[in-house]
């Protein structure tokens, strides 16, 4: 399970430092592409796998959109030597991320964010679903 979160530089080539444990669960090549916000996803291959099924099993347009938005950005990647991964130009643009970025841990994936959004984004989800999905908790 991937959980926590840190702040990252984003280096001149465009790579940042995944965090160990984080590196340690994805295994050597793992592939990153586009978030389901205004983010970047890193997944390890078995999860890719998973998600690139489900989305075979759509129906033919919505299977389309998410081939041409998801599949088209994705690349497979491995980290050099200091656990320097690349971000792709085209997800670094369209997610914002230009000298830093937030990695954060989301149980089977993990997500890089500019921190300004991933702010924005957490202030919209405790105002509007927060409430909702603690009373669907049982404690």
């Amino acid at each position: 399970m991937f959980s926590g979160m840190s702040v990252h530089a984003v280096d001149n080539k465009g790579r940042i430092i995944l965090p160990q444990r984080f590196r340690d669960e994805l295994g050597d090549e793992f592939y990153v592409t586009g978030g389901f916000a205004d983010n970047i996803q890193i997944m390890s291959v078995a999860e890719f796998k998973k998600l690139r099924e489900q989305i075979r099993e759509m129906p033919g347009p919505k299977a389309m959109a998410m081939q041409y938005i998801l599949f088209s950005a994705t690349t497979l990647v491995s980290p050099n030597s200091q656990g320097r991964i690349p971000l792709p130009q085209t997800l670094r643009e369209n997610s914002g991320i230009e000298n830093e970025a937030i990695v954060v841990g989301m149980d089977t994936r993990i997500e890089v964010w500019n921190k300004q959004k991933f702010d924005e984004f957490i202030a919209i989800q405790k105002q509007k679903y927060l409430e909702d999905a603690l009373e669907l908790l049982k404690f």
